[in-house]
Parts: C-alpha cells; structure tokens; sequence
C-alpha cells in the first residue's frame, strides 16, 4: 500500500523557504529573550554570550526598539574544526513598543553575557486614583442663558 501525503512536501517547502533567513551554521540563528514587567518598568534580558561590549547598540526609532550586538569568528586560517556549534555575525532583534514607554528614560547594560534594557511605563499610562467628591457636579456651561432661534417654513 503506498500513501501519499501532500503536506508533507508542503511542509518541506515550508522550512527550507522560512530557515534560509534564520541563519546557517556559522551565522546567528536568532536572540533568545525574557521580557516581564516588575512594578513601574518592563524588563528584558537577552542573550548575547561572547558578544563584545562595544558591539551592542540598542537604538530606538519612534515604536520599534531594535537590538544588535556582533560576535567576531575565529580566525579559519590553520583551523581543522572537530566541532562548529557557537554562533559568529551579527545578532539582531526589533520588537514594538507602546507608547505607554518613556523612551527618554530606556536603560541597558551588558553584564556576563546578558543584555538587560529596562523601558520604564510613562506617568502618564500608570494607574492613578480619581478623587470622588459628593454633591451636584459643578457645570462649566451657562446654564442660565436661553437661546431661541427663529425658523422659517
């Protein structure tokens, strides 16, 4: 009995076309990450192993934070690899950000390997208390002028 499944190709297809972009064996594939919020800020980590400190450039462009860093490869001069598994080029990640953000006040720091970018939550988007006050709310308009308008037919 021989099966046929269409998909399977598809999906073949598919993987080649999405992972070309992704990187090849000695480019970064991609930049793993945690992002939580801890009180006022949004935290996030990135991991950047081997990557020097001086190649890391965290830019902001109206909503988009866009992260890069570069590892440099060993040299290939003389070199018989026995194992190629570490990453060398260009790392780079853009994620949208809210308005919600104070872009003036974004932090980062690259310590041990690890990016952090602390994005600080605007005063204006944080949670704040309204005052409830009793009593016939107070009108701004001129509630003792009238005005009659005449039509005509």
């Amino acid at each position: 009995m021989l099966r046929f499944d269409p998909f399977t190709d598809i999906d073949a297809i598919t993987k080649s076309v999405l992972a070309a972009g992704t990187g090849n064996g000695r480019s970064p594939r991609f930049m793993p990450m945690d992002l939580y919020k801890v009180e006022d800020q949004y935290v996030l980590h990135a991991d950047l192993p081997g990557v020097d400190p001086g190649s890391v450039d965290v830019h902001i462009d109206g909503s988009t934070l866009t992260l890069t860093a570069h590892r440099t490869a060993l040299s290939e001069e003389g070199v018989s690899w026995l194992a190629s598994e570490r990453f060398a080029g260009t790392y780079r990640r853009q994620l949208s950000i809210s308005d919600d953000i104070d872009a003036e006040q974004i932090e980062a720091s690259y310590d041990n390997g690890v990016l952090t970018v602390t994005l600080p939550i605007a005063e204006k988007a944080k949670p704040r208390r309204i005052e409830v006050s009793s009593g016939p709310p107070s009108r701004t308009d001129n509630a003792g002028s009238t005005t009659q308008v005449q039509i005509e037919a």
